[in-house]
């Protein structure tokens, strides 16, 4: 091995490392908050795509959770902001920390990029480019994957609340 793999490995191990830890802040941070709000959920924690991943799941109904998850989310995302901003509390650094409850997020991809895909498709048929309802920045980007996977390419448009995706032809 060269001094540059090695190097190389060491700094990925330690992005790993820094990963680890963010999640761990972060379900040490979900869990006081399910004991104030006296809710029933386990925490999971993972690495995906460069971001730590932390999941509140229940093992009955998530009922109780789905108060955690809110109207399209709107609770979802400002815990997800409130967790990321207890990480940087804790390491200084920023955090792009993703937060799924109740498998919200999860079903939400799926849905998001069936319709990137049918995007995809319509522009390859009609060979003009659709444009797509105001989105989250999440949302904005599970498109984009799914346009790119389909051969296509996407842009971003307009201002916070109302950017939105366009889809556009090869």
């Amino acid at each position: 091995m060269t001094e540059g793999t090695i190097s190389a490995a060491a700094e990925g191990g330690d992005t790993l490392t820094r990963l680890e830890q963010e999640g761990e802040i972060a379900a040490d941070y979900l869990e006081g908050l399910l004991d104030i709000a006296d809710l029933d959920g386990d925490i999971d924690m993972d690495v995906e795509a460069d971001r730590a991943s932390v999941s509140i799941i229940s093992d009955g109904g998530s009922r109780d959770l789905q108060k955690l998850v809110g109207r399209d989310g709107e609770v979802l995302e400002a815990l997800q902001e409130l967790t990321r901003l207890a990480v940087h509390r804790e390491t200084g650094d920023r955090s792009r920390l993703m937060l799924d409850i109740a498998g919200f997020r999860a079903k939400k991809r799926e849905e998001l990029a069936k319709l990137g895909a049918k995007a995809a498709e319509e522009v390859k048929n009609t060979g003009k480019p659709v444009h797509l309802d105001p989105m989250t920045p999440f949302e904005r980007k599970v498109v984009h994957d799914a346009v790119a996977a389909a051969g296509l390419r996407s842009e971003s448009e307009g201002e916070e609340p109302q950017r939105f995706v366009v889809v556009l032809p090869a």
